[in-house]
């Protein structure tokens, strides 16, 4: 039976589920708070899943501590969120994938991408690598977005910054775009350096270019219900994900119509070549 990894959620070994990972850079357990009503209607707002999201206090490599809104490998500045910047607009008719209300405006389309490697969350040789193949495979596409990558420290001067928070398990979280600009920090499980086996570098190549998505602007291909647990993450209606025209349907009952070669599929087993599916080609090309 093929075990499921869950992007940033909880990693499956040896058949039993493990805590999921945390989110800081420091060594402190990070701080976890029930969500109110409202912040959960907000949540929906923006075609995020309430069920287990949770308040935490995360330090990025800026070393500011601010408090986050996690759900999954997604996470929303509380403040925003509170003033509700990620609410979606109404759903599109059509045979479509998804993508947050929240996109990269023109005047910020070359995004400098820093991978990091200073002492405190360098990424591994194999982390290097995937970030490497996953910039390439969105400069393949024929977009107006132009990815710079580079290998440093100098994190304050880049638009998107991914690293290693030195945790357990595979996956990774982003930031959704705000303000026109892409999600900048984008941390990779430290045991996504060595899952795979022989696979490794694609697997590293799928899931940094997954959490790469989220921060352009990209939901979960499987929204509706998600391959690891059958939950859904939106609702249809005024709430959920805007559709991208072009793209197979997920029905919130079933798979029926899913591009289940996506990249942008909420889970992962360590099989994926870290390619972009040709509905993903389509998705991209659509909105940029």
């Amino acid at each position: 039976m093929k075990k499921i990894k869950v992007l940033a959620l909880c990693a499956i070994a040896a058949g039993v589920i493990t805590s999921c990972q945390k989110d800081e850079i420091s060594n402190d357990q990070p701080v976890s708070l029930e969500l109110s009503k409202d912040l959960q209607d907000k949540l929906l707002d923006a075609g995020v899943n309430p069920l287990n999201a949770s308040i935490e206090t995360i330090t990025n490599l800026d070393g500011i501590s601010m408090e986050y809104v996690k759900s999954g490998d997604i996470v929303l500045p509380l403040e925003k969120l509170e003033q509700n910047e990620y609410k979606l607009g109404d759903l599109e008719d059509g045979n479509k994938q998804y993508r947050t209300n929240n996109l990269i405006n023109s005047s910020n389309s070359t995004i400098d991408i820093l991978g990091y490697t200073g002492s405190c969350c360098a990424l591994t040789s194999t982390m290097q690598t995937g970030l490497q193949w996953a910039v390439n495979n969105y400069n393949r596409i024929s977009t107006r977005l132009n990815f710079r990558l580079t290998f440093g420290t100098n994190f304050e001067a880049a638009d998107m910054v991914v690293y290693n928070n030195g945790q357990g398990g595979a996956g990774g979280q982003a930031e959704f775009p705000s303000g026109g600009r892409p999600g900048k920090f984008i941390q990779i499980n430290a045991g996504t350096g060595s899952f795979g086996g022989s696979n490794v570098n694609n697997v590293n190549e799928h899931v940094i270019g997954h959490e790469i998505g989220h921060a352009v602007g990209f939901r979960h291909t499987d929204y509706a219900r998600r391959r690891c647990d059958g939950s859904n993450e939106g609702t249809a209606g005024s709430i959920g994900a805007i559709n991208i025209p072009g793209t197979p349907t997920a029905n919130r009952w079933g798979q029926s119509g899913l591009d289940s070669g996506s990249l942008m599929i909420s889970c992962f087993d360590g099989s994926e070549d870290g390619e972009f599916s040709n509905f993903d080609v389509v998705a991209l090309e659509f909105l940029y």
